[in-house]
This record gives structure tokens, sequence and C-alpha cells, in this order.
């Protein structure tokens, strides 16, 4: 059980809440402005340098899971505050880098703050009356596309009139600032799971991950019949398949596969798995687009800065419509949200087809997939919460942020695949071509529309959860219809 701490209004909760979840997901984008003058900054070849956002990728995947499973255990507001901790010194070690692997370590320090979003979404389930809650998951699940989106102009401005490791030291201050407010403002939340973490699992799970995203982000520089990416991702597959076994034969599981399987969860997930496939696939191939010289016919010749600022308004359309998906979500389920929201996302895709041509078009497509963005991502977690009991809410979310985090990193590759085959040559230098860019933005409207298909196989009620006396899970977002 937690210390006490004096009680907060949910107002101030909720906002703690998406201010930890936008600072946590600024990580994410922090360094891409620094992509193309890494290698010279830190003294190492491309390549390596590409490992400074690898292994915030693969430090978020492996220790989220864990980390809601500890909340579960001994309190979501004690582990929403240790993951400030190495948010706080991932930033100063990457700060003082000068070379490679400093900066590698603090980068995945900085992955580790991803736990945040999961705990935070878990823990506004018990410290919110029912009426608020709905709306307030919702926006805390937009806060991930939010902070996403705000860093790379704020990064970029940073980068370009200031020194880099300026950038560091403020996400360092910011990270300081979210734990402080929480250790004020955010009250003790219990532990409500028994038994003890499942550490075979945890490490079990950590191998396979890391083979996975390893080799599904790196194949394309290793190549995807080489060696080493066929040896990875073999090696996943038998590291995950024994971590399965031993899940399901484990005491305190990890992650409770059998509540997993539910038809509500498990569709869940794999919607999730979609949807963060065709979030990211937009944001890949727009920013190529504005960056990419007007020489080339399509490109729109924009600096970074002025990049990150077109996409920026993409960003907080999430949380403009995160409270309207939240109503629709009360009236008509979060299954219906979930589908409109996959729709709109196609919609958004569909319309590349003819606005890829401008700035003002490009702006319009990135804001209509991220208002779908929006909706979706606010009726996840009220799905999940919807059908797992309140033992298992943090480990439940966590557990399916790392199914988004899998779709992003799949997205990756497979639009990287698509536009490194379908190339241009421009003064010697090879470019993706146009079709290139509309074949990954109709892989992306492909699967919104396989989200949303995904989403309709979902129960049209909960499943009835082995939920604790007392817990209103109807308030999560409204019964389903």
């Amino acid at each position: 059980m937690e210390d006490s701490t004096p009680a907060t209004r949910p107002g101030g909760i909720v906002t703690v809440m998406a201010v930890a979840g936008i600072v946590a997901s600024l990580m994410q984008t922090l360094v891409v402005p620094l992509v193309g003058e890494l290698p010279k900054l830190l003294g190492t070849s491309a390549s390596n340098a590409s490992w400074v956002i690898t292994a915030t990728l693969l430090a978020g995947a492996v220790t989220t899971p864990v980390i809601g499973r500890l909340g579960d255990l001994y309190g979501k507001r004690r582990m929403m505050l240790v993951c400030a901790v190495p948010l706080v010194a991932g930033s100063v070690i990457c700060a003082v880098s000068g070379s490679l692997m400093p900066m590698v370590v603090g980068r995945g320090m900085q992955g580790m703050g991803m736990g945040l979003i999961p705990l935070g979404i878990s823990a506004l389930r018990d410290l919110l009356p029912p009426d608020r809650l709905g709306p307030s998951i919702a926006l805390m699940s937009s806060s991930m596309g939010i902070g996403g989106a705000l860093g790379l102009p704020i990064s970029a401005a940073v980068a370009e009139y200031a020194s880099w490791r300026v950038l560091f030291w403020v996400s360092a201050a910011l990270s300081v600032l979210v734990g402080t407010l929480i250790r004020l403002l955010v009250p003790a939340t219990p532990g409500r799971a028994s038994g003890r973490l499942d550490v075979a699992g945890a490490l079990g799970l950590g191998v396979g991950l890391v083979c996975l995203l390893l080799g599904v982000s790196k194949g394309g520089d290793w190549g995807w019949s080489s060696g080493t990416t066929l040896g990875l991702l073999g090696a996943a597959l038998v590291a995950l398949l024994g971590w399965g076994w031993w899940e399901l034969r484990a005491g305190d599981p990890l992650v409770d596969l059998r509540v997993t399987a539910r038809p509500q969860v498990l569709l869940t997930n794999l919607a999730s798995i979609v949807v963060g496939f065709a979030m990211y696939a937009q944001a890949l191939v727009v920013m190529q687009i504005l960056q990419l010289p007007a020489a080339t016919g399509y490109g729109l010749g924009q600096s970074m800065l002025a990049a990150g600022l077109w996409m920026a308004p993409s960003g907080l359309m999430m949380m403009i419509v995160s409270p309207i998906g939240a109503r629709l979500s009360a009236r008509r389920g979060p299954k219906v949200t979930l589908v409109v929201g996959s729709l709109v996302m196609a919609l958004g895709y569909g319309s590349s087809m003819v606005l890829l041509g401008s700035t003002w078009g490009l702006l319009v497509v990135t804001c209509v997939c991220n208002i779908g963005v929006g909706f979706a991502y606010g009726s996840m977690p009220a799905l999940i919460m919807g059908a797992v009991p309140r033992s298992e809410t943090a480990a439940a979310n966590s557990f399916n942020t790392l199914m988004r985090s899998i779709g992003t990193t799949v997205s990756a590759a497979v639009v990287g695949v698509v536009l490194s085959q379908l190339t241009v040559s421009l003064g010697g230098h090879v470019l993706p071509s146009e079709a290139g860019f509309r074949t990954g933005m109709l892989v992306g409207c492909g699967a919104a529309l396989l989200a949303a298909a995904v989403t309709l196989a979902l129960p049209g009620r909960r499943d009835s959860p082995a939920e604790e006396p007392g817990v209103p899970a109807a308030s999560l977002a409204g019964s389903e219809r």
C-alpha cells in the first residue's frame, strides 16, 4: 500500500496525467531533427547512429509490460514516480554525451519512461468518479499523439537555433516537473494484485521482444534475407512460444494469457497492432514529402522546422476530438468509437490520393488521419478495462500499449520496404518516388480498413469480466449496444 497523499480535485489529476503522457511521448520524436547530424556529433557511422532511436523503442517495449505488472502489485502512482527517474537520468546522460555508447544508454533510459502512459490510464480508474472516467481516459490516450506531434517542431526549433544538448536538458527539466507534479498532486493508488513479479516471464518476454523488434526495425539495413535478420526473427518465435508456455503454467504470470484470450481483449489488442501500423504510416510518408526538394515534382521543399509545424496541428486534433470520442463511447460503446476512428483514418488516407501535391492538402490528410487516431486510441483502454479485473488493469493496459508499439515498428519496416523499392534518381541521389509514397498511403488505408473489420468482430456486449464487487465497469465508456 502506498503512502497517503492529500486528496486532489479530479481536474488536477487529469491534467497531471496528460502532461506526464505528453512528456513521455515527446521522448520518441526528440532526436528526429538530429538524425542527419548524429554521425558527426557522436563520431560514428550513420548505421550505428540509428541505435539512438532503436534503443528507445526496445527499452520501452521490454519494460512497459513489467512496469504495468509492478503497478498492479505495488501501486500505479508509486511506479509512475519510478518511471520518472530513468526519464531524468537518461536525459542528463544524453545531454553530457560525446560518443555513441552513453547516448544509446541514455536514450534507452528515456524509453523506459513510456510506462507512464499505461500506468496513468490505469490509475484514472482508481482515482476518478465514474462520470469523469471516460473523457479522462480518452484525453490521456491522445497524449501519445500530442507529444509526438509537438515534439517535431519544438525539437527542430531548438536544434536549429541552440545547441542540441539543450534538447536533453529541457527534457530533463520536464521530467523533473512531471515527477514533482505526480508526487504532489496525484493521490496514492493501492496495489490491487496479489503475488509477486514473474521474473522468468519478464526475461522471456524481453528476449522475445528484443529479437522481434530488432529484426523488424533493422532488417532493412541488414537485409531481410540475411542470417542475422532471419536468426533474430526465428529466435523471437522460439522465445515468445516458450514465454507463452511458461505464462500459462506460472502461478503469478506477468501477463494472464487466459484473460488476454477473452474475445474483447484479444481482438482489441489485434486492432491496436493494426491501428498503430496505420497511425505511423502517414507520418513516415508525409514528413518525407514535405522535406523532399521541389525539383522532384512532388516534394514540397520544406525545412525540418517548417515540416514539423505543418504536422503539429494534427496532434492537437487528437486532443480536440478526445471528448467527442468519449461521448460517443458513452452513448454507443467503445466498439463503435474504434470502428468510427478506423474508418476516419481510412478516409484520411484515401483523400491523400488527390491532396498529396500541396502543404495545405497534406495538412488536411494528417488532421483527418489523426482525428481517427484520437477516436481509436481513446476507445482502446475502455475496451480493455471493460474486460479485465481491477487487479490486472495496469498490466493489461501496458500490454495493449506494447501492441501499438509493435504496429508502429512493423509499419516503419513495411513502408520502408515500399519506399526503397519504388525510387527515382535526382542529382545522383536515389529518392522515394511519387508512386512509392502513394503506395505507402494505400497500404495505410488498407490497414485502417482492416482495423475496422477486426473491431466489428468484437462481441456486441462486453465479456463479463472477473470484476471485484462494486466496480462500475459500465462507467469506463458506456455499455455496448
